[in-house]
């Protein structure tokens, strides 16, 4: 009766250690926190990309602030832009341009198009934003 008693004892403590685990691991509030980083792409659509896999996020962060962020690593990238806030364009980075009625700098954040200024355009932790010299389709 006693190893019967030991057998069951031990069985559930396991389930439960397993229960807790699934419950933790499982959870989108308990140990799964979203992390406090944002990925930058820079695609000069000629072969070449830019990988920035863990920009620090930050309330209330910008498209904008991302690549002045980028701007400080290291080996980060340059950027030029004209106005601010809801008028702020990104003309240049490193030594790529803005053609005008060619191919331009144009910026998506979880592959959904930017719509409105980089200054303005609020990004998430977690989320991804990319920039392709490109021509608007």
């Amino acid at each position: 009766m006693n190893e019967r008693l030991s057998l069951a004892r031990r069985w559930w403590i396991g389930s439960s250690v397993v229960l807790l685990l699934c419950l933790v691991m499982g959870s989108p509030t308990i140990g799964a926190d979203e992390p406090n980083t944002v990925r930058l792409v820079i695609d000069y659509n000629d072969g070449v990309e830019k990988h920035f896999n863990a920009i620090a996020w930050k309330t209330d962060m910008t498209v904008m602030d991302v690549m002045l962020a980028a701007g400080k690593h290291p080996r980060g990238i340059s950027i030029e832009h004209k106005g601010k806030g809801a008028t702020a364009m990104l003309t240049k980075i490193d030594d790529v341009g803005n053609e005008g009625r060619g191919r331009n700098w144009l910026y998506r954040v979880n592959d959904k198009p930017g719509d409105r200024s980089m200054g303005i355009f609020q990004v998430q932790a977690g989320d991804t934003v990319l920039w392709k010299f490109d021509n608007y389709k």
